[in-house]
């Protein structure tokens, strides 16, 4: 019997990485992406009283209007940007985001053009859909940035980044983000934006793609910068003439966005307790930065998110065996760079600053002395 189109998807390293830590007790998790600390109580307000007035039922495909309309009001208050309602549409999760947009853009063996290191899903997506990714080299040369210049022999129907960036937490520049948009809105490319850290800026701005080119397809949601991953709900911001395709992608594969999240997130934008949150990571960068960079060699400070891309080819050429060798010595769980991809990623891993600063100190503590061990 032959089998599904999964033969070319990789393994969520990640995660195979979280699953193995569940062996070991006292584990300090620097790994996952997930953020620890808890929503505005806004969000847990609406989420009860939308549990006692039985909001149980589907909404539209697209989402619910109120919701659409208070991430309109988001886009004008951040980046003085005008999007209407009408071109939103809610999705579970910015994973879902993603499948639909390459589903309403992209056909079978067309391609993608992808940074390297990137987001580990991205390519997946792209396999599970016969879509091919082209991969283009980033590193410290170009703050890990894809410039416009790099892409212009690819022959590609889009161009998909991040920023800030996952692993390295570095942030487009605005104008390299112009250069992009408009080159990809001239040359006919679709533009995707992943701006899911958006919020999670430290130094300098952040500026999303809607900005310079009313063609930018932009996603976000609600998983890190609000603080609600397990509610699996996040968005994505079309072109007017792509929001019917992908209603109809919505309708067929997930009927809605799951409804109670819906009535939640529309807690989510409390921008007073965003701001705590912002500081909490910002304290957390400076505390583990400063820390890890007398230990590895680290060629971009991140400006977001809540990751740090650190060098370790003077303690091994290995970062799968390194990261596993940490773990069961150790017992700090860390994400192997292979996991994003195959430029120069088996001399990185990626940690994330997910956890407390005296669970980070620990953390610190326990690889120094790994680390000393293997000297």
């Amino acid at each position: 019997m032959e089998l599904g189109r999964t033969d070319k998807l990789s393994p969520f390293i990640v995660m195979d990485i979280l699953s193995e830590a569940q062996k070991y007790g006292d584990v300090i998790h620097m790994e996952i992406g997930e953020p620890d600390l808890l929503p505005s109580p806004k969000v847990m307000e609406n989420l009860e009283d939308a549990v006692k007035e039985r909001k149980f039922f589907y909404t539209p495909a697209l989402g619910l209007m109120e919701l659409r309309e208070k991430i309109a009001e988001f886009y004008y208050k951040k980046y003085g940007v005008e999007v209407s309602p009408e071109r939103i549409a809610i999705t579970p999760g910015t994973s879902g985001a993603f499948l639909v947009a390459y589903a309403i853009t992209l056909n079978a063996g067309d391609r993608i053009i992808l940074p390297d290191p990137s987001y580990p899903c991205y390519k997946n997506f792209a396999h599970i859909l016969d879509i091919e990714p082209v991969f283009v080299n980033v590193d410290k040369s170009t703050n890990y940035e894809i410039r416009k210049e790099m892409i212009e022999e690819i022959k590609a129907k889009a161009l998909h980044i991040s920023s800030p960036q996952n692993p390295t937490g570095t942030l487009y520049s605005e104008k390299t983000l112009k250069e992009l948009a408009q080159y990809c809105e001239y040359r006919g490319i679709f533009l995707i934006s992943d701006e899911i850290y958006h919020g999670l800026v430290y130094e300098g701005k952040e500026h999303t793609a809607l900005e310079f080119s009313d063609k930018a397809i932009v996603i976000n949601g609600f998983s890190k910068y609000f603080c609600m991953p397990g509610f699996r709900i996040g968005w994505i911001i079309l072109p007017s003439e792509l929001i019917r395709k992908a209603e109809i992608v919505i309708q067929n594969i997930f009927i809605s966005a799951p409804t109670l999240s819906q009535y939640a997130a529309l807690g989510a934008f409390d921008y007073e307790y965003l701001e705590k949150v912002r500081r909490t990571f910002e304290e957390r960068r400076n505390f583990l930065y400063s820390s890890l960079k007398n230990l590895f060699t680290i060629d971009a400070k991140p400006n977001g998110a809540f990751y740090i891309w650190a060098n370790i080819s003077k303690y091994s050429k290995d970062s799968y065996k390194f990261a596993m060798e940490v773990l069961k010595k150790a017992k700090v769980a860390i994400t192997p760079g292979i996991d994003f991809g195959k430029n120069k990623t088996r001399e990185y891993v990626r940690f994330a600053y997910t956890k407390s600063i005296e669970e980070l100190e620990e953390g610190i503590e326990r690889i120094k002395k790994f680390l000393e061990e293997i000297s």
